[in-house]
């Protein structure tokens, strides 16, 4: 129970955004995004690869939350047995990501996933999801309450109708609250900063840089806001969090820029001011760095998708 004043706290939003549909032996390439995104499968079977991690499996139940900034694809074996309604994603203001197979794979159950992006507050401070750096994946079997969530889902985009859309994020609410509290049950470390939320010295630090990474922050100003000293502090926040501060520091400065680029059309000089930086050269090279992309590269391809 000693987490159960957090999740009590949590200020959770699921913004649907897209249904993916795959048939046959194919692929959808889904470039780094700014927000982190949640794939929830609802029927047929493939896999989830990203770089430099195994590839995750997934068949109808399945729950992947990605980081921000991370460009992964999903991938269809044509392999699953139980066929798809016809679904109408634009009549829940959902794009739809279609790629078709071959002639002789016409036959072939399709592998839908329902893809939302995330947004997770506590008592006001900026975006905690942006704190998850690993991803994290669930399945909700067949024999678990929440299974019924799926035909749900599965009937409200083959047959949309009043508050259909509500009704969506209602049922991707649950599920992430469930994909957090048994990941946690798990000690999953990708979770390393629910643990600094229940330290209220570490919090604060946590929260300066939560809501504003641009600041000037240094290991001897949050420890000094967390009431240490900085040797005290740095460990402290190690054990919580499972990186050192400025290392975070970089990462939500980088997720920031990333949502800025994704959500405006603000200059990349002025983003880069807006996270930080001093100069536009400096912040491109560390977004590079981050992403694998130039700023302008990035928010290119979230156009084109």
């Amino acid at each position: 129970m000693k987490y159960d004043h957090i999740f009590d706290s949590l200020e959770i939003e699921t913004k649907p955004f897209a249904l993916c549909e795959i048939a046959g032996v194919r692929k959808v390439a889904l470039p780094a995004d700014g927000a982190v995104t949640l794939h929830y499968v609802l029927s047929g079977e493939g896999n989830v690869i990203m770089p430099r991690r195994a590839a995750i499996s997934i068949s109808p139940g399945s729950l992947i939350l990605v980081p921000a900034l991370v460009q992964h694809e999903i991938r269809s074996t044509a392999t699953g047995t139980i066929p798809a309604p016809a679904c109408q994603p634009a009549e829940l203001e959902l794009r739809h990501v279609l790629t078709k197979g071959g002639p002789d794979e016409a036959e072939q159950a399709p592998l839908l996933a329902l893809c939302a992006h995330i947004v997770i507050g506590l008592k006001g401070s900026g975006n905690l999801i942006d704190l998850l750096h690993d991803p994290l994946h669930m399945h909700i079997s067949q024999q678990h309450p929440l299974f019924g969530g799926l035909k749900t889902l599965l009937g409200e985009l083959s047959r949309p109708d009043l508050g259909s859309r509500a009704m969506v994020r209602a049922i991707l609410l649950q599920a992430v609250i469930e994909m957090l509290r048994q990941r946690m049950a798990m000690g999953d470390g990708a979770l390393h900063w629910m643990a600094a939320l229940r330290d209220p010295a570490v919090w604060k630090a946590l929260k300066a840089m939560l809501d504003a990474p641009q600041a000037r922050h240094s290991v001897e100003s949050l420890s000094e806001l967390a009431g240490m000293s900085r040797s005290c502090f740095a460990k402290r926040f190690s054990q919580a969090y499972g990186s050192g501060p400025m290392e975070l520091l970089r990462d939500l400065r980088m997720r920031k820029a990333g949502r800025l680029l994704s959500e405006t059309d603000k200059p990349v000089k002025a983003i880069a001011a807006e996270v930080g930086f001093a100069s536009r050269s400096a912040f491109s090279r560390q977004f590079e760095l981050a992403t694998g992309q130039s700023p302008r590269s990035f928010r290119t391809a979230l156009k084109d998708r």
